[in-house]
C-alpha cells in the first residue's frame, strides 16, 4: 500500500464497458480503492457502452480541466481496458492537459506496450501509476506525448497508437468481433481467416500536400509502434517526433503476405521491397471500400485526414 498523498489528486477512473465480463472484471474497483487509499479523491465511470462511456468522460475531464492547471500534476482520467480505452482517453483528453493513467487489461494493448508501462499485470501498472502520482510536481509529471486527429465524413476522432485501412482493418474488425483466443493469436487466426478476401485496392494518398497513388492491400499510420498486440508495424515511429509513420505494402499473393507476417513482431518486414514506410505531419487516405480502424475502433469509410497534434497527450509513464 502506498502512503497518503500529500498532494492528493482528483482522479476519474472510466472502466471499459464490456470488463464485468472478463477475467479483469474487478480492477476497476481495486484500481479506485487503492487510488483512495492513497489519499486521492477518485470518482469512477462505468457505463453500459462505449460512446455513453466517452460522452461521460469528456463531461468528466471538462471539469476536471477547470479544477487544475495543466502543469499541476492534480487532475488524471485513468483508463482500465485495452487500446480501445486508450483511445476513448485520447478522444477525452487530447488538448486539455489533463494526464491519461493506464491501466492496460485488454487484447492488445499496444500503446502501453510502446510506452513501456506495464501489460498483463494489471496491479504493477497500478504501483507504476501510484508512484508517479506520488512523485508529481518540479521533479516529476507525465510523459507529453503526441496524438493523430481523424477528419472524415463521420466528425473529428483522435487516435493514440495506430490507424489501420486495409486488409489489416478487416483483420482488425474479425478479431473484434471474436471470443477466442486471446492476446496476439486472435489477431492471427483473424489474418488467417481474412486470406481469403485478400484483394489489393488502388489507393489515392496525400502525404503534407504531395500526392501518391498506389496500388496496396494493407495501409496503416502509425504514432506509435505496434498493433494487434506487439505487431510492430511501423518500428521506428516515435510518440514525440511530431510526424507520422506510413506503411504501404504492395500487391501480393497470400504465400508471401505469409511469408513476411511473422517478421511483424520483430519490425523487420520494413526490410522487404514490397514495404514502404514515408513520414508526413499530414496524411489523406482514399480508396474504394475501405473502412478505417483507429486503435482498434472502427472509425468509417474512408476518405480521412489525419494530422497529428504535437503534445497533444499527456501520460503518467
Amino acid at each position: 500500500m502506498h502512503p497518503p498523498a500529500d498532494a492528493p489528486a482528483d482522479v476519474v477512473v472510466a472502466v471499459n464497458p464490456t470488463a464485468a465480463f472478463g477475467r479483469h472484471g474487478d480492477v476497476g474497483t481495486r484500481v479506485a480503492r487503492r487510488l483512495e487509499e492513497a489519499g486521492h479523491r477518485v470518482t469512477t465511470l462505468v457505463r453500459d457502452d462505449y460512446p455513453t462511456l466517452l460522452a461521460a468522460a469528456r463531461d468528466a475531464v471538462a471539469g476536471l480541466a477547470r479544477r487544475g492547471g495543466p502543469d499541476d500534476g492534480l487532475t488524471t482520467l485513468v483508463v482500465v481496458g485495452g487500446d480501445g480505452m486508450v483511445n476513448l482517453a485520447a478522444n477525452a483528453t487530447a488538448g486539455t492537459g489533463v494526464p491519461i493513467g493506464l491501466i492496460p487489461t485488454g487484447t492488445g494493448n499496444d500503446f502501453a506496450r510502446t510506452l513501456g508501462i506495464p501489460h498483463g499485470d494489471p496491479d504493477a501498472a497500478a504501483d507504476l501509476l501510484l508512484s508517479a502520482l506520488a512523485s508529481a510536481g518540479p521533479a516529476g509529471g507525465p510523459a507529453t506525448v503526441d496524438a493523430a486527429r481523424i477528419s472524415s465524413a463521420g466528425g473529428e476522432r483522435w487516435f493514440a497508437c495506430s490507424l489501420s485501412a486495409g486488409f489489416d482493418a478487416r483483420v482488425n474488425e474479425r478479431a473484434n468481433r471474436m471470443r477466442w483466443p486471446s492476446g496476439r493469436s486472435r489477431y492471427v487466426v483473424a489474418l488467417l481467416a481474412e486470406l481469403t478476401r485478400l484483394r489489393p485496392a488502388a489507393y489515392a494518398l496525400e502525404l503534407d500536400g504531395k500526392p501518391w497513388e498506389t496500388p496496396a492491400v494493407l495501409v496503416s499510420i502509425g504514432n506509435g509502434v505496434s498493433l494487434g498486440g506487439g505487431m510492430r508495424i511501423t518500428p521506428d515511429a516515435q510518440l514525440d517526433d511530431g510526424l507520422l509513420d506510413v506503411m504501404v505494402v504492395a500487391p501480393l499473393g497470400r504465400l508471401a503476405l505469409l511469408r513476411i507476417f511473422p517478421r511483424v513482431f520483430s519490425g523487420t518486414h520494413v526490410t522487404d521491397p514490397r514495404v514502404t514506410i514515408r513520414r508526413a505531419s499530414r496524411v489523406r487516405i482514399d480508396a474504394q471500400n475501405i473502412v478505417a480502424f483507429a486503435d482498434g475502433e472502427r472509425i468509417g469509410p474512408l476518405p480521412v485526414e489525419v494530422t497529428v497534434v504535437p503534445g497533444a497527450l499527456r501520460v503518467w509513464t
